[in-house]
């Protein structure tokens, strides 16, 4: 099976199990429907389940069955997908359009939208904390302060008050590449490390799935910036150059186009590189690196 083929299969796999968490239940009470349709909204029916993928694979390093890893992977989606609903808000990116199709809060509300993340936000710890994602108590408590720390205040929340307040302030390279590791590094880190977690790796064995996934969410955020730069909207599925518009920090505009491009080069190596003690195992994580680096859209 092709890589894009697999990440195709992982997607439409970890969308039909996020509709099975989502499902309304018969004790919805009157007037509480709407809500449930709202987060349903925000995390069903599109994506690449770019992150649910590097969980799978990364656990699968350690013979663990996708299976078993399925509702950890969900569980890191809806925390994706609720950061995607608060950051569209207008008060932080201000965002009509997401994945070709209006945002949340312009297809609801926007204090719908609010509750709608929020409920997302808690929902993945209800996931990650239950038995059926693992037995071992202990796994799930390291899943739980993963997740917690990754998430909150230390990881992508803070990355997204940098970012904002990165409109007001002008960032160095240094502060820009700070505040990416957080706002978007959080999460692929999360799921490169939890898939160590859930295959009880080593610490050798967790150190080179971080190292990956540092480097790999840099190149997941260059890439984006640059399409952000020269990219279409239509293929994109949101607007462009908006970056750009807002004076956001981004290293494709102290870079420039071409500085840009070539350290994306470069931290495709590294991630390449840092799967080296996995051998031909890593095959498909190499080919996710390759692919957010390459990719239009």
């Amino acid at each position: 099976m092709t890589f894009l083929a697999e990440l195709e299969r992982t997607a439409w796999t970890v969308e039909q199990r996020l509709g099975e968490l989502l499902a309304a239940g018969e004790t919805t009470p009157p007037g509480g429907a709407e809500l449930g349709e709202a987060m349903r909204y925000a995390a069903l029916g599109g994506g690449k389940r770019l992150r649910p993928f590097l969980l799978i694979q990364s656990a699968r390093l350690f013979d663990v069955p996708e299976e078993q890893a399925l509702d950890a992977a969900c569980a890191l989606e809806c925390v994706h997908c609720y950061s995607l609903v608060h950051d569209d808000l207008p008060a932080m990116d201000d965002d009509a359009v997401r994945r070709g199709r209006p945002t949340l809060h312009v297809a609801f509300d926007e204090a719908t939208a609010i509750l709608a993340g929020d409920s997302l936000l808690t929902l993945a710890f209800e996931i990650i904390s239950a038995p059926e994602t693992r037995e071992d108590p202990a796994i799930r408590a390291d899943l739980l302060h993963l997740l917690a720390k990754a998430s909150g205040w230390r990881g992508m929340a803070l990355g997204q008050a940098l970012d904002l307040s990165a409109e007001r302030r002008p960032f160095s390279p240094e502060e820009t590449a700070a505040m990416q590791a957080l706002k978007t590094g959080a999460l692929f880190r999360f799921a490169c490390e939890a898939g160590a977690v859930l295959g009880r790796a080593d610490q050798r064995g967790r150190d080179a799935l971080k190292s990956y996934a540092s480097a790999f969410g840099q190149a997941f955020q260059l890439a984006d910036d640059l399409l952000d730069a020269q990219g279409d909207a239509e293929a994109m599925g949101k607007a462009a150059a908006k970056d750009a518009d807002r004076g956001k920090a981004t290293l494709v505009a102290l870079l420039g186009i071409e500085g840009a491009k070539g350290k994306l080069a470069g931290l495709v190596t590294q991630a390449e590189d840092a799967l080296k003690p996995f051998g031909g195992k890593a095959a498909r994580l190499i080919e996710a690196a390759r692919f957010v680096a390459e990719r239009r859209a």
